[in-house]
């Protein structure tokens, strides 16, 4: 049966893409969010996973405010960059594992997650920021990837209990998987920032860490929270953490954090860590 070993948080800014084509991994300003990726690498190298679950938002590259889903998961057997208006990164496709997205797509359904399934989407930034610094992609991918889009920027949103209980679906959907793969799922946004309206530049480094720790600790605490609780304390675009929660939710109970970076350099609080199923 196919299994989840891990879990990974990280920030999605497209600054970080940005500074990786620019070759900038060891500028000053740079090299403490490179080298903090490092581990996380140098442990997905080590397990070689078999796919990632990609847990993002579209910054309305494929999805717009006309018809912008509260859950989509892509299905298709590549999916490409996104052109977000400074042209193509130099990045080659995802691969994707069609049966692997179908037979999850199909459990959530029966899950009673009603999802919104696409095809031939590209994927902008959520995922393809962070996603060279955490695996090779020359000459290709060294896995598949599953995109699961989910809505923090158009409200009604999904509240926080409901991420968390997707993610917990995610972990039987994968686990009543036939095929003996391993997986890792990856939560991204976050954490404290806001980059528009009067609060802008807003960071809360002492509710960062205090949501790192109850992520870990005691999640369920975290999913009694609202959005309005979210963007006060954190920034208004600080509620991507609910896509953290997805990810905490297709762990076991039980984890260990194998690494974890925190570097507040810019208006983001951006982080990465890493979770080990104990």
């Amino acid at each position: 049966m196919a299994r989840i070993i891990g879990g990974i948080g990280t920030s999605h800014v497209p600054t970080i893409g940005l500074a990786y084509d620019k070759g900038k991994q060891e500028d000053p300003a740079w090299k403490p969010l490179f080298d903090g990726y490092k581990p996380i690498a140098d442990w997905l190298a080590k397990e070689k996973p078999d796919a990632l679950i990609m847990i993002y938002n579209d910054h309305c590259s494929s999805f717009f405010f006309d018809f912008y889903p509260t859950f989509a998961l892509g299905i298709g057997s590549e999916f490409s960059v996104a052109d977000e208006g400074a042209g193509l990164r130099n990045l080659p496709p995802l691969p994707g594992n069609v049966e692997l997205q179908a037979h999850i797509a199909e459990s959530l359904v029966n899950d009673e997650f009603d999802l919104t399934i696409f095809q031939d989407k590209p994927l902008d930034h959520g995922c393809f920021s962070p996603l060279p610094l955490l695996w090779p992609h020359k000459p290709e991918w060294p896995g598949c990837v599953v995109p699961l889009a989910v809505n923090v920027l158009q409200f009604p949103l999904p509240t926080a209990r409901r991420c968390y209980r997707l993610g917990q679906a995610i972990k039987r959907a994968i686990e009543s998987y036939p095929e003996d793969l391993k997986v890792v799922v990856v939560g991204t946004g976050g954490l404290s920032h806001q980059v528009h309206g009067e609060r802008v530049g807003f960071n809360n480094i002492e509710w960062d860490h205090e949501f790192l720790e109850l992520l870990q600790n005691d999640p369920e605490k975290l999913t009694e929270l609202t959005h309005k609780d979210f963007v006060e304390r954190g920034g208004a675009e600080s509620v991507e953490q609910i896509m953290w929660l997805t990810m905490r939710g297709a762990l076991n109970d039980s984890i260990q954090q194998k690494h974890v970076n925190y570097y507040l350099a810019t208006t983001t609080a951006m982080t990465a860590v890493l979770y080990e199923n104990a």
